[in-house]
């Protein structure tokens, strides 16, 4: 798995028990996995978020931990692509939350499915982040 970002946990994103908020932490992967799926289906397809399989906190995190975002296809279909979600501490290597399945779809201006073009770039052509 390719981890392609990072984020800072910062006190505003902390629920009342001091840990990353668990709503905050899916937006971020929800933004993270589309910019990626945008990033293979190609510029100027629109795309939506159709699926998230079941999600599991593994551990938490806290106001200053990093975390980063390692994301990779599942598979394609016509119109959709289906991506795994790994985040974890960027220091200790601890994961955060797994998603196995994020759909996303290719659509047209009246949302309605439109076939996508995923480019045919291998995962290992894509430099990994230190």
């Amino acid at each position: 798995m390719k981890y392609f970002s990072r984020r800072a946990v910062k006190p505003g994103d902390l629920n009342p028990a001091y840990r990353l908020f668990g709503g905050t932490l899916l937006a971020w992967i929800d933004e993270e996995a589309a910019i990626y799926a945008s990033c293979k289906m190609g510029p100027g397809k629109l795309l939506v978020t159709k699926y998230m399989s079941e999600i599991d906190f593994v551990s938490s995190a806290a106001c200053g931990d990093i975390l980063e975002f390692g994301i990779e296809v599942v598979s394609t279909g016509k119109t959709s692509l289906t991506i795994c979600c790994v985040v974890r501490n960027k220091v200790t290597r601890q994961v955060i939350i797994v998603v196995d399945r994020i759909v996303f779809v290719c659509v047209d201006e009246m949302g309605n499915p439109t076939p996508h073009h995923i480019k045919a770039e291998r995962e290992s052509d894509v430099p990994e982040m230190a």
